[in-house]
């Protein structure tokens, strides 16, 4: 099947597009453009593999849906497009970077700049209907974006992965630690962040400790 992804990641993931299962996501994915109003536009599906390259990755950022508000999901995890408001999440992301960093809340929440800079920012769930929360999980996607994991883990060493909150952490079970820095922490969503867990992780500055000790550039968030 001829999926318009970034090639060096349409090399690696091609078995995975030959499966059963992923002929039926896609089918399924189709229908439902067809026919309801879907997030993120089509044309960035893959949009974090497009921005973020195999060889250029150094952190993966774990997600569970996109956004499904009217204009808020760009195929990135946890971002928006230019002029959109922040979603709580986010708000709560970038006050820990504040803090951890000293670095101002910008006015946007487009992590566009975070992705060219080798951030992988991953959903484990790509598509979602308009107003309706996890309405394309359990279709094919899990199993898509397990096999870009441990891709990922199997075949680079000295990555930084996020895991923030209990379902990326189960996600990721399947990272090999011992080849890779994996930080975790509570979700930053305000339920779960203003519970302790989520302020004080510091895990930007962390993950940049990382990269620098491996010789690799650090992000600028």
């Amino acid at each position: 099947m001829d999926v318009r992804i970034d090639q060096s990641w349409k090399e690696r993931l091609a078995p995975e597009f030959e499966k059963e299962y992923f002929a039926s996501l896609v089918s399924f994915v189709r229908e439902e453009y067809k026919s309801k109003q879907i997030f993120p536009p089509s044309k960035q599906i893959f949009k974090a593999f497009d921005f973020c390259s195999f060889p250029d990755c150094k952190v993966v950022i774990l997600g569970q849906d996109p956004y499904h508000g009217l204009g808020q999901a760009n195929g990135l995890c946890f971002s928006v497009n230019d002029g959109v408001r922040m979603p709580p999440s986010l708000v709560n992301i970038f006050k820990e970077i504040q803090d951890d960093l000293g670095k101002p809340v910008p006015k946007s929440g487009n992590l566009e700049r975070w992705a060219k800079q080798g951030v992988l920012l991953l959903n484990a769930t790509l598509t979602v209907q308009s107003g309706v929360a996890g309405s394309h999980q359990n279709k094919g996607w899990e199993r898509f974006t397990d096999a870009v994991i441990k891709c990922l883990s199997d075949e680079k060493k000295d990555l930084v992965f996020m895991l923030w909150g209990r379902y990326a952490q189960e996600k990721g079970a399947i990272i090999n630690a011992t080849k890779h820095e994996v930080l975790k922490a509570k979700h930053p969503s305000p339920m779960s962040a203003n519970n302790g867990g989520w302020f004080g992780t510091h895990h930007f500055s962390k993950a940049n400790a990382f990269l620098d000790s491996k010789g690799k550039e650090p992000i600028e968030w």
